[in-house]
């Protein structure tokens, strides 16, 4: 097998467990590099360090998947690896909907997987993880026997790993247009059309959070997508809900999820550009009781990071002013490389320019179906914060 040897000087964030080994960290390859196959790492002093995959096309050079000498990169090492995921999924309570693949968090880097019911939606994001497709099929077919298996690779960093993007039936073809539950609502679920793999199942925890603060209430929700934070607002007891998405195709599924929930007369939705009607309503000096803000992700590249800042800084400024003493601020950042502390140091400056107060209700991260390495940073990657403005 090909032997991946690595620089002295800079080896030990991976003999801490970071499964990713860039180019420039290597001193050495012996044999053969093919890219997509299955190389062993070694330290500088030729000490096994772990297994995975390559490809000299990506930046990320190797992907470890095991550190297990022993253990062969194999279609029984994929069951056994999606089992034990499936496993974890389980005593945690997600048995329905969850991701079930996580990808570093999991062992499994650069392969995501959502279980929708009986339905799965998958995304092998590298080379390597591609290449053993058909045995993640063939595992989840083992281990569940599901009804169809879609895969979403559609997406612009596979094009980073030399592969086209592509979307399809990994199974026979079945109805895309699925329904689940979810804290006792239900929603639509477009697999071939909606973002990522369909659903944002990483607020599903996040979601029950709002059950108190939204009683009564008047409540808007900008970025809504396809309203399912404005549907659990109005199904916790709200007053009014609003929500706002510059996607026709999503505000005409959220007023779907808003009518199979019984809702429609609760929750209302507009397809506007939301910083220009938060403006709107600033100017207007409108007022609600609850603001949810839970935009897409700003940016995926560090020079934009900056930006992205300024625009989350911008939309909570905008938030709160629409809020007087006593009412609830409910904020997310999805965006992978603001930090959870440069996130709140955001959220404080937006304070300080909006002249509030701010009272700390929760401060969370993703649902616990997306598990957190506290070795790997980008682990950690969705903020959530509800405040009271005091």
């Amino acid at each position: 097998m090909t032997k991946v040897f690595l620089k002295k000087q800079i080896q030990n964030r991976v003999l801490l467990g970071h499964p990713w080994i860039f180019g420039n960290e290597v001193a050495e390859i012996k044999g053969e590099v093919v890219p997509g196959d299955i190389v062993d790492v070694h330290t500088h002093q030729g000490s096994f360090l772990g297994r995975g995959y390559i490809n000299p096309q990506s930046q990320i050079l190797v992907r470890l998947l095991t550190r297990d000498k022993s253990e062969e990169i194999n279609g029984e090492f994929f069951y056994r690896r999606l089992l034990k995921c499936w496993q974890y999924r389980q005593k945690l309570g997600y048995v329905e909907n969850c991701r079930l693949v996580f990808g570093e968090a999991d062992d499994l880097p650069a392969l995501v997987i959502d279980k929708f019911n009986d339905y799965f939606v998958l995304q092998t994001l590298a080379l390597g993880m591609e290449k053993w497709k058909h045995a993640i099929v063939d595992a989840l077919n083992r281990i569940f026997s599901p009804k169809g298996i879609y895969e979403r690779n559609d997406v612009p960093v596979r094009e980073l790993e030399g592969m086209e993007q592509q979307k399809g039936f990994l199974s026979a073809p079945f109805d895309t247009n699925i329904i689940i539950n979810e804290n006792g609502l239900q929603f639509h679920v477009d697999i071939v059309n909606g973002q990522k793999t369909g659903y944002f199942l990483d607020q599903q925890d996040n979601r029950r959070e709002i059950r108190q603060i939204v009683k009564e209430a008047n409540v808007l929700e900008a970025f809504c997508y396809t309203g399912t934070f404005s549907c659990h607002a109005g199904y916790y007891g709200a007053k009014s809900v609003l929500g706002l998405d510059i996607s026709e195709h999503a505000v005409e599924t959220a007023r779907r999820n808003a009518a199979l929930n019984n809702l429609q007369d609760v929750c209302k939705f507009q397809a506007v550009n939301a910083f220009d009607q938060l403006k709107q309503y600033t100017r207007e000096d409108r007022k609600f009781d609850v603001v949810i803000l839970d935009p897409p992700a700003f940016t995926k590249s560090r020079e934009n990071i900056r930006k992205a800042v300024t625009g989350y800084k911008e939309i909570n400024l905008r938030g709160m002013k629409l809020l007087d003493k006593g009412g609830f601020l409910v904020t997310a950042s999805c965006t992978n490389l603001v930090s959870p502390e440069l996130f709140l140091e955001t959220i404080d400056a937006a304070a300080r320019d909006a002249k509030r107060r701010l009272r700390q209700v929760t401060f969370q991260t993703q649902a616990k179906d997306h598990p957190i390495l506290r070795n790997i940073e980008n682990t950690t990657y969705l903020k959530f914060l509800i405040v009271e403005i005091a």
